[in-house]
């Protein structure tokens, strides 16, 4: 091979390499492109901030998030407290059941007293619990939505979290009622409500509801200041909230049987949300 000829060769090799090196850069490049937009986690929209039980409702912060459903004509995606029943009507309402010891001793006391209450469940409760949800439905009580877990921070999780939270529960309650019984209202847990989990609610039939008067049952005070705290802060608002979840309930059994004599001796007669505008 001449001189000429091997200067040719090796100049033909290194064109050659050059090639596979740029192939191989492109492949690499376009690899990484590929596992970015499949395979990386993707973040949800920035979490609203919630609402306070009954307080005006506030705008979201962060990215936008997907707009759910708008409510069904009729049915406000604005918190409830109002009675249907108007004048000095006062709401009963009920929440973190069904529970295998406490919902049937409520429901006595409601029986006793001739008294309808609004029962806010929990989703795999009402699923381990069918029976207790058909006696509450039975007995003329309505049902709502107190979602899967209890989260008081999901007014700070993705919409896709609280949707699911709202809509599981409601169907694993709508299922342990049987019968076509219906879900009427959305109480969201530690009143961490946002604009996108109302509208949500609103969009699937249930009314979003708020209370007026905490009894504070919830950590067992005594059944003295479980009433007392009923009779002072009445003139709060009319929907009353009590437990019979989350634990021993028996101050909380008591309590309900003298605050619904009180009311009777107040001439307060007892109802259910409204669930519509005026």
């Amino acid at each position: 091979m001449t001189r000429t000829q091997k200067q040719a060769l090796r100049t033909r090799m290194a064109v050659g390499a050059s090639a596979v090196a740029v192939a191989a850069t492109v492949w690499g490049v376009t690899a990484l492109v590929a596992t970015d937009d499949h395979t990386a986690p993707r973040q949800g929209s920035a979490p609203r901030q919630g609402e306070a039980d009954g307080g005006p409702d506030e705008g979201g912060t962060g990215g936008a998030a997907p707009a759910a459903p708008a409510a069904p004509a009729g049915l406000p995606d604005t918190i409830a407290h109002a009675s249907e029943g108007g004048g000095n009507t006062v709401n009963i309402t009920i929440d973190d059941g069904p529970d295998p010891r406490w919902t049937p001793q409520v429901l006595d006391v409601l029986a006793r007293h001739d008294v309808k209450a609004v029962f806010c469940m929990i989703g795999p409760q009402a699923e381990a619990h069918p029976e207790l949800v058909k006696q509450v439905v039975a007995a003329g009580h309505r049902l709502c939505d107190h979602t899967m877990n209890h989260d008081t921070a999901m007014d700070k999780k993705p919409v896709a979290y609280q949707e699911a939270q709202i809509l599981d529960a409601k169907k694993l309650i709508e299922e342990a009622a049987g019968g076509g019984a219906r879900v009427e209202y959305y109480r969201a847990p530690g009143g961490a409500f946002t604009p996108d989990s109302r509208r949500i609610a609103a969009a699937h039939g249930m009314r979003p509801l708020g209370w007026n008067v905490d009894t504070k049952d919830f950590g067992k005070p005594g059944t003295a200041a479980i009433v007392a705290a009923v009779k002072r802060e009445m003139g709060n608002g009319p929907t009353v909230l009590f437990h019979d979840g989350g634990g021993d309930r028996r101050q909380t059994v008591e309590a309900l049987d003298q605050v619904l004599t009180w009311l009777k001796e107040q001439g307060r007669p007892t109802g259910f949300p409204v669930r519509t505008a005026p």
